[in-house]
């Protein structure tokens, strides 16, 4: 009676086994297809004339070069770049979609996350926006970064003093 569970037990570990290898071929046969979902860094189209019109405060003319690549282009910059222009328009809630689209597609973007920790002092959710400087402090170690002092002025700014 033993070696008949023994066998028994057997088939469903086989059967789960081969459910395993059926998936993992089906997943590395559809990897190819579902990475051209996300444009890798290399094929961001040049958006320095959208830099410069951001940086000069055209935000409306950032905006009309920029909404037109979201139908062809997934990538963090883009939507970072987007969640900034309407941020500056105080726009929060578009913003603060376009933020939360580059942290998917980045989670570990370091402007975004500076960026959407400015939105979230500017809407005053001081909580979300020290998580941010939270995040960016644990991505910056041990040296730091810019965009991590960035979000720490804003904070101080904004008369919060981080970690309180």
């Amino acid at each position: 009676m033993r070696r008949v569970l023994g066998r028994s037990a057997r088939a469903p570990r086989r059967t789960g086994l081969l459910l395993v290898a059926t998936l993992t071929q089906a997943l590395w046969m559809a990897g190819p297809a579902s990475a051209m979902d996300t444009a890798p860094s290399t094929d961001l189209p040049d958006l320095s004339e959208s830099r410069a019109a951001l940086y000069a405060g055209d935000y409306d003319r950032a905006l009309a070069l920029l909404m037109p690549l979201t139908a062809t282009v997934r990538h963090a910059d883009l939507y970072n770049l987007l969640g900034f222009a309407n941020r500056s328009l105080k726009r929060y809630d578009e913003a603060a979609r376009w933020y939360k689209e580059a942290l998917f597609y980045d989670p570990a973007h370091r402007p975004a996350l500076e960026y959407q920790g400015e939105l979230f002092i500017a809407v005053g959710d001081f909580r979300r926006a020290e998580k941010n400087l939270e995040l960016l402090r644990l991505l910056c170690h041990p040296t730091g970064c810019e965009e991590q002092e960035k979000l720490r002025k804003a904070l101080v700014a904004a008369d919060r003093k981080p970690g309180t």
